[in-house]
């Protein structure tokens, strides 16, 4: 980076602060010591923006339903720099999310990013992860942290996204909602909530409880999709000095995989799926989870959390994959049957009090996961005298059991120095083993089990300058640690049996400062970061729904991310960001036989499935009743595809508004509204598959489409 790159970089940290001083308070007077910290994020106190030592945002759950269906976490994420998160048109694949990079390289699911649903994880011990079971209907938060700068939390390089579900309250409300949109798009849900005291004596109760029900045609061919999710929170105050919080989730999915698209066919017909038509590719899900978390204040300075949960996902995935390459003995067919059985414990103690004068806050604490996967593979085909048809289960070609599980230690603290000055420190000691028992073994197939075990310390630190109550500066360094999950493990790259034990974690170092200034009713957010990571994990190889990967060596993501999120008076707001991310290779990255001419990834060449420009703004006028409207245009750079940057996704910019009318009369309320997205009919790509073998890259987005909605409440007052 150079010293004028720099400048550029550097100067919206410093010089927008001292202009925004006249909304700010008396210089002299300290911040608020009680929310600089960040160990915040798993407790339902909330986190704060502007005293997080952090890059931190936090998106509030209404402002993810307001004018929007409610099917997508990326209906209402746009603004968070940093997080790219975007929408597959597959719903057999879940959202394509990374933050500051970490994760782009997911085939499927989220990786490189530890994402949490009322503290339980969604996010298993190797670190994949998925959206699916995330209720917007009842979301009351989304928090994302970016960077590894808790010790709360291990197996994650690229941060944390943290969904909290609404706290039932007095008085008592019942909802409808309904959205209706374009390719025969339905999304119907009911939601309860209520309390039978207001939570401060012995025997109240609290209680959120929400279903919905989804379906679609699909833009694309064979992307027609229904999904059930079940989604409740229900909280006793057992007696003066504690509390039990029960949660339960369930979600089921039958989705059809309409695959990549070659470029040639992106151009001819964005909406069609040539390999979907001739296997009948698809995939079903179906997940139901429970959780229990304990909380008790063992003194005045001194409270107990335990959290405990246990859930069973069941998948089976027909996948797009020929006969001619099943006749391998050694292949484990076109058809996944997964059974999941996941469970945990984490465990922790905080303890508040003063070390002479210095107010200190420690927090330990025991965090334990298990995974038990039953794995089977079977041809996707049935063979007879007529031919061959695809799309049916036919022998078994792989059946094995996986465990994994990981046992992490942690500490972490917060030192209030001065009024002006906090310091944070923590550490985590990570473990995540991995065993695999192969039950398939034949003649031509040999015994492929096999074992895995990672350790790594990964420490942080953030120190926080309070120029005035409303302007916080910090600096934060913090170690990522990222294992390769069980999938990544399934297949070596040079095509033989067995797990790729030769996979290295990648560990990664980021360095971050940044600035936080409230702006009257607003606040505006800036950070300057670099990570360098040590045997980044890349996908060497991405075919017929089968990926393999790679250490790449090193790499290295720096970047500027800028967010404005204000408030006028009479209902306006503005929100804006902007993502500055240059990721690159910072050695050769070679094929699995070694680096032979024409074969290495060069030095400096770009990181796929990663944009380099990331842009939002939104302007959106809201009144408490009455007429409503917004409109919101999105940019992203372009993509690199594959490793070697000879193919790419083009930049777009898309725009949408919505409008509606909402009534309040008495005990009822009814918002109506519509809206129109890609409002310009762009035709562009809204995620890529990155390394796919056969160059079906693209995953076409929707053009101009349209929908509408109510939202019906009654309030039992």
């Amino acid at each position: 980076m150079n010293t004028k790159t720099s400048a550029l970089i550097l100067t919206p940290l410093f010089l927008l602060p001292p202009a925004a001083s006249s909304f700010a308070q008396s210089a002299g007077a300290p911040a608020d010591p009680s929310s600089s910290t960040l160990m915040v994020i798993k407790q339902r106190s909330g986190l704060s923006e502007l005293y997080t030592p952090a890059a931190v945002s936090v998106v509030n759950g209404q402002d993810l339903r307001n004018g929007n269906p409610q099917i997508n976490l990326s209906e209402g994420l746009g603004g968070v720099p940093g997080l790219q998160i975007q929408n597959r048109q597959n719903y057999s694949q879940d959202l394509q999310l990374s933050v500051r990079g970490f994760g782009s390289r997911s085939m499927y699911g989220v990786r490189g990013v530890r994402i949490y649903v009322d503290g339980i994880p969604a996010t298993m011990p190797d670190g994949q992860g998925q959206t699916s079971n995330i209720d917007l209907n009842s979301v009351d938060s989304v928090e994302v942290l970016r960077g590894p700068y808790s010790a709360l939390y291990g197996n994650s390089s690229g941060g944390v996204v943290n969904v909290e579900t609404q706290t039932g309250s007095q008085p008592a409300t019942l909802e409808a909602g309904t959205y209706y949109g374009s390719y025969g798009t339905w999304r119907n849900s009911v939601k309860a909530t209520g309390a039978t005291g207001d939570g401060t004596r012995a025997g109240d109760v609290d209680y959120a409880v929400s279903a919905s029900r989804f379906t679609t045609h699909g833009f694309r061919d064979r992307s027609a999709t229904q999904k059930n999710l079940g989604n409740a929170r229900v909280g006793v105050r057992l007696d003066d000095v504690s509390t039990l919080t029960l949660m339960f989730n369930s979600v089921s999915v039958d989705a059809g995989d309409p695959g990549g698209l070659t470029e040639d066919e992106w151009h001819d017909d964005p909406r069609q799926s040539p390999r979907a038509d001739q296997y009948n590719t698809r995939k079903t899900i179906d997940q139901t989870q429970a959780g229990l978390r304990y909380q008790r204040d063992m003194s005045a300075n001194d409270q107990l959390t335990m959290m405990a949960y246990h859930g069973e996902r069941h998948t089976t995935q027909y996948q797009s994959i020929p006969m001619s390459a099943q006749l391998n003995p050694d292949h484990a067919g076109g058809v996944i049957v997964l059974e999941r059985k996941y469970q945990g414990i984490d465990t922790r103690w905080r303890h508040q009090d003063n070390l002479g004068a210095v107010p200190v806050t420690l927090i330990g604490g025991l965090d334990y996961e298990t995974m038990t996967e039953r794995r089977q593979g079977f041809e996707n085909y049935i063979a007879d005298g007529d031919g061959v048809e695809y799309g049916e289960k036919g022998a078994l070609r792989r059946n094995e059991k996986n465990r994994m599980w990981n046992l992490d230690p942690y500490l972490q603290t917060t030192w209030n120095l001065t009024p002006r000055w906090t310091l944070d420190a923590g550490l985590r000691y990570s473990t995540v083993s991995f065993d695999s028992e192969d039950y398939y073994i034949t003649g031509a197939n040999g015994d492929d089990s096999g074992s895995a075990r990672y350790h790594r310390l990964l420490p942080m630190g953030s120190l926080n300058y309070a120029v005035n109550p409303a302007w916080n500066l910090y600096f934060s360094a913090g170690r990522g640690f990222e294992t390769p999950t069980i999938n990544e493990l399934s297949y070596r790259a040079d095509g033989r049996p067995g797990l790729n034990t030769a996979l290295k974690p990648a560990t990664s170092d980021t360095f971050e400062l940044g600035s936080k200034t409230r702006i009257g009713n607003g606040l505006f957010t800036a950070a300057v970061f670099q990570t360098n990571t040590d045997h980044e994990l890349v996908v060497a190889e991405s075919s017929g729904g089968r990926t393999s990967y790679a250490n790449a060596g090193k790499t290295r993501r720096r970047g500027l991310e800028l967010a404005l999120d204000q408030q006028f008076a009479l209902g306006w707001r503005l929100k804006m960001a902007w993502t500055l991310l240059d990721a690159t290779y910072r050695n050769a990255t070679c094929a699995a036989d070694g680096c032979t001419p024409g074969e290495s990834v060069p030095v400096g060449n770009r990181l796929p499935g990663i944009a380099r420009n990331m842009g939002y703004a939104a302007l959106e006028w809201r009144p408490e009743e009455g007429w409503h409207a917004g409109a919101e245009a999105r940019h992203m750079g372009n993509i690199q595809a594959n490793d070697e940057n000879s193919a790419q996704a083009p930049s777009y910019t898309v725009a949408s508004l919505n409008t509606g009318y909402r009534i309040n009369w008495r005990k009822w309320s009814m918002d109506v509204f519509g809206r129109v997205d890609n409002l310009f009919d762009r035709h562009y790509v809204g995620s890529v598959i990155v390394n796919e073998g056969n160059g079906r890259y693209f995953e076409p987005a929707e053009g101009r489409n349209w929908g509408g909605g109510a939202t019906l409440t009654y309030t039992f007052e």
